[in-house]
Formats: C-alpha cells, structure tokens, sequence
C-alpha cells in the first residue's frame, strides 16, 4: 500500500495552489484543520469507514458538520475525497498544507526540548539564533522532558541539534565500549 504522506501529497499541493491563488491560506488553513479534527474524532471515523454508509450519506454528514467553515472548494475537496476512498488522509492533508504554507511565507517549525522550563528571554535568544542561522521566521515550541537530564535538544524541519546532557552522556559511553 502507498505511504498516506504519498496519497496526501497530491490533494495538499492542489489545495495549498488554489488557496494562494484565491489568496485565501488562512480560510484553507482553519478549513482543513477543522476538517482533520472531525475526521479523527471517534464516533466520525467509525462512520467514515462503516462499509454500510453510502458515500453521499457521508458527504451529506460531514457538509452539515463543517457547516459555514466550508467554502464550496472546500465541499469539492470533500466530494474528491469521498469519491476516491481518501478521508482518512485529511489529517495528513493538512499536516502537509500547513508544512507548504509555512514554507511559503518563510517560517519553520521548531521544537526545543529542554530539562526544565526556560526563561522567556532564553527562549528569545534561542529563536533569534535559530531565525540567523536558517535566515527564516522560527515558530518554536517549547516541550519539557526531564529525560535529557539538562542541555538543550532543538529539532527544524529534518535538522536535529542535541547539546543534552544525555546523548553527551551516551556519546561517552559508546566511546569507552570502543
């Protein structure tokens, strides 16, 4: 079976073009996040993947759901969807949207792991250092993981820094079993 990122892919990039063309990333943005959201739901995905619903009852279902958060693109996104047995990739879908919009206006994602929580100006200096050395706006997140002992462990995109003080720790053992 294909890689679901590989079956997202394909709706993303067509979703992200019509949206940049519309100039409207942010209603796309809200549109398919909320989408996603009821797509996960429980008693949704049972529904979505009950073989006894026809696929105009679940079209039907989910248009009334979404209600005004629709815009009629976004009901033709649905119908696609629905026709071609992809519902289950709106997660990815907008998992994806979101990597291309943000690329799009210059931002990345940063997740900083750290052993306890940080001052606000520590965070600032981090972001600013992170914006230097990839020359684009950093969104970072901050996660706690007491794991790491102490140090920092700062992931971009696929760029993964570890200055924690365990895979220090781990680099020395593996040294000394040389």
């Amino acid at each position: 079976m294909a890689e679901i990122s590989t079956i997202a892919r394909p709706y993303a990039v067509a979703a992200f073009n019509l949206a940049k063309e519309k100039k409207s990333l942010t209603e796309w943005s809200e549109m398919l996040e909320f989408l996603a959201k009821v797509s996960l739901d429980e008693s949704m995905h049972a529904f979505i993947n009950d073989s006894k619903v026809s696929d105009e009852d679940r079209e039907k279902a989910l248009i009334k759901i979404a209600g005004k958060k629709l815009n009629a693109y976004g009901e033709n996104l649905i119908k696609l969807l629905i026709e071609y047995k992809r519902l289950n990739v709106l997660p990815q879908i907008s998992e994806l949207f979101e990597t291309l919009k943000a690329t799009d206006e210059g931002t990345l994602d940063a997740e900083i792991i750290v052993a306890s929580k940080p001052t606000d100006k520590e965070v600032d200096t981090l972001v600013k250092s992170l914006e230097k050395k990839f020359s684009k706006k950093i969104d970072a997140k901050v996660t706690i993981d007491e794991a790491i002992i102490g140090g920092i462990k700062v992931i971009v995109g696929d760029t993964v820094i570890d200055a924690s003080v365990r895979e220090q720790l781990q680099n020395l053992a593996y040294a000394l079993k040389s």
